[in-house]
């Protein structure tokens, strides 16, 4: 593991400085200051600082600092209100941190921060306890990242703004210090994220606190942060490695808040291993993943979840809903009789093969056939009390589950899929939820992230066109809902939480 990310430059700076053991450094405390020629107001300027920039300071003229740039390798003035001196001795570490903690909670300070956190560091006696600082340092590089992230909606081709050339000046300026930063492009954008090398530190230390040890645990199982284009083996190995950090957090011992989102967390990671487990055919464990996820979801303390977890909620119950299937036991299928239902064989390498069979049509010559890359919960096929429509949930990524119905028309069976959104696959399902009695309508519920929002509908359908005759934001507010509910939906569904 490398060294310490913080402390990089600092070290550089004390490996060249020969005039003293303990180097004085100045912390430029401003943006956009000017490293100048000479000590005047009018002499050139050799390079624009920006803050969370250190420098060692090398004199002192009127009220100019002499000072050298290790990153820059530059030297010249800078004006001495526009910085803070340090000499980062184990001294000064109890001020440094106290600065550290108010600068940690501003937003728009964050290479501020990881400056004085780096000096804290290093001013730091050996054994202290430095988790604070680790996590006080993980926390401005994931917002500054989340922030570098949110400003990547601007037009095409505009100019850019005080405040992009402003955050770009300060991502040079932190990883200057060692903190790195990963990107990834998702739907057209670039998502960046901090690598989370402090996080991993807070972990790595008994000392570290219950909520400390809570939010590094967190940071390092973002979803968001890895990479969409990883191979499905690779992707299981990283969620089981995110399932066992999520494991090690006692949520007792937490605030409701943290351990809500622990729990929102474990749940989606679970329904995604679920859901892996399932296509390696390796039934025990996808049962016990998805009912874990169930679980964790169900853990929530929803008179504590904060205001800015509803979306994550939201998103959490979809993946759980998405494989939910995985935690009915096989045995608990439709069996064999005289109305209309599902059998799956192998296909080609990676596919399943989707057979829609009766008493007078097996296998070797069924009703309808379709085969698959995802997943058929099997468990989950419906047939209409007349017998002429099954509904069938089919799950082709982790996150989005599309809802099969199968149709006897005068030419035949047809299938229909319906996804659950006409946005492109991403989080979503659409589920049977029960027929209405004369073989017309049949209920749904559909429930998407579209546009970065979760939007949820009760709907009544027409079979004939699957039309939506009649939806609502609750199933209270639709009669035939009250009435015609399916009952193992009513039991399965994780939508009426």
């Amino acid at each position: 593991m490398r060294a310490v990310a913080a402390l990089l430059a600092l070290a550089s700076m004390c490996a060249h400085a020969a005039l003293a053991a303990a180097p004085q450094l100045a912390i430029v405390v401003q943006d956009q200051v000017a490293l100048r020629g000479a000590a005047r107001d009018a002499a050139p300027v050799q390079a624009v600082l920006t803050q969370g920039d250190t420098l060692e300071i090398r004199g002192q003229r009127m009220d100019y600092l002499q000072v050298y740039d290790y990153r820059r390798e530059r030297a010249g003035f800078v004006r001495q209100s526009q910085v803070r001196t340090t000499r980062a001795t184990p001294q000064e570490a109890p001020e440094l941190l106290a600065v550290l903690r108010f600068v940690r909670d501003t937003p728009g300070s964050e290479a501020l921060g990881v400056a004085y956190a780096a000096a804290y560091l290093q001013a730091a006696p050996a054994g202290s306890n430095t988790a604070e600082a680790q996590d006080a340092l993980g926390q401005m590089a994931d917002r500054l990242a989340r922030r570098a992230t949110s400003r990547q909606g601007g037009s095409a081709g505009a100019a850019p703004t005080a405040a992009d050339t402003r955050l770009a000046a300060q991502l040079e300026a932190v990883a200057a210090y060692g903190i790195q930063m990963t990107s990834t492009e998702r739907d057209g954008s670039m998502q960046i994220c901090y690598d989370g090398d402090a996080f991993a530190r807070v972990l790595a230390q008994p000392a570290a606190s219950p909520e400390q040890r809570a939010r590094a645990a967190l940071a390092l199982s973002r979803s968001d942060c890895q990479d969409p284009n990883l191979s499905p083996t690779v992707q299981t190995r990283q969620d089981q490695q995110r399932a066992r950090l999520l494991e090690q957090i006692d949520t007792a011992t937490l605030s409701p808040v943290l351990a809500n989102r622990i729990q929102l967390r474990r749940a989606a990671v679970q329904s995604a291993l679920a859901f892996a487990a399932t296509r390696r055919q390796e039934a025990p464990q996808a049962l016990a993943a998805a009912q874990r996820a169930v679980d964790a979801l169900a853990a929530l303390n929803r008179a504590e979840l904060a205001d800015e977890d509803f979306a994550a909620e939201s998103e959490a119950a979809i993946r759980v809903s998405a494989s939910r299937w995985a935690a009915v036991p096989a045995a608990e299928t439709n069996a064999a009789g005289s109305r209309p239902r599902i059998v799956t064989q192998p296909g080609e390498p990676g596919q399943t093969c989707v057979l829609l069979v009766d008493a007078q049509h097996p296998a070797a010559r069924p009703l309808h056939q379709r085969c698959t890359f995802g997943v058929a919960w099997t468990a989950s096929a419906s047939t209409s009390p007349n017998g002429k429509a099954v509904a069938l949930a089919v799950q082709p990524l982790a996150g989005w589950r599309e809802l099969w119905l199968y149709r006897q028309t005068a030419e035949g069976w047809t299938l229909d899929t319906v996804p659950p959104g006409s946005n492109a696959p991403g989080l979503g399902t659409l589920e049977f939820a029960g027929w209405v009695p004369g073989g017309e309508r049949l209920l749904a519920l559909r429930e998407a992230v579209v546009e970065g929002r979760a939007k949820r509908s009760f709907e009544v359908w027409k079979l004939d066109t699957l039309a939506v005759e009649k939806q609502a934001s609750s199933p209270g507010l639709l009669v035939l809902f009250g009435k015609w509910q399916d009952p193992v939906w009513k039991q399965m569904t994780v939508a009426l939480r």
